[in-house]
């Protein structure tokens, strides 16, 4: 789910911040930045409501199934990342030395040329950094996988299938478990942070190996 989150989020959320840092006027990055970062302000709960009532029946209809299904998850939560990739994909775009730009472009290359071969590999560093931090936002959600996410206790087989997640499981059986079963979720809790801890040093071991190199 995580990693559908990605797919969905990863690339436009780049786009969308390549677009403010390289292509939008100051009016425009003055509307549509604010804009973008009042995402994240938005509780889990209108995201998952949303999910409900517009991906859900767009999935049903277009692609079979309940419509609850991983597919229908990773679109929200891919939208739900937005706000924290655009942000730190775009300070990381704007803090790469404007001297760049002028010898591409001086060299002859066009400016796309100047963002995809010289620009985004030179700030790759902070837009690992953003993707990262948006696993991390996806990983944590709960209130909008639950309503989304079918809540079907097996593994999926297809992007079609409904799932329950780790933080989904612990939401939904806390209140009521004792004795092993608490246990159980409490050890849940426990492959959360292993799984955290995991791509903060992944993470942490790429971004290094690009400042060294």
């Amino acid at each position: 789910m995580t990693f559908g989150a990605l797919i969905v989020g990863g690339p436009l959320g780049l786009a969308c911040a390549t677009y403010l840092a390289e292509y939008a006027g100051k009016k425009r990055k003055i509307f549509l930045k604010p804009a973008l970062e009042l995402l994240a302000g938005i509780p889990s709960v209108v995201y998952g409501f949303i999910g409900v009532v517009y991906v859900v029946p767009f999935v049903r209809e277009f692609f079979g199934g309940s419509g609850f299904s991983l597919l229908s998850t990773s679109i929200v939560l891919g939208v739900m990342i937005l706000p924290t990739v655009i942000s730190i994909s775009y300070d990381s775009l704007m803090s790469v030395p404007r001297q760049y730009r002028e010898g591409s472009l001086a060299m002859g290359a066009t400016k796309w040329q100047t963002i995809w071969r010289v620009i985004i590999p030179s700030a790759k560093s902070g837009i690992l950094a953003s993707f990262i931090l948006g696993m991390g936002r996806a990983i944590g959600e709960t209130m909008a996988v639950i309503m989304v996410a079918g809540n079907a206790l097996k593994v999926p087989t297809s992007i079609l299938d409904p799932l329950r997640t780790l933080t989904s499981n612990i939401a939904l059986e806390l209140a009521y478990a004792s004795g092993d079963h608490r246990l159980g979720l409490f050890s849940t809790v426990i492959v959360l942070l292993v799984i955290i801890m995991i791509l903060n040093y992944i993470a942490n071991f790429v971004v290094r190996k690009r400042v060294i190199r």
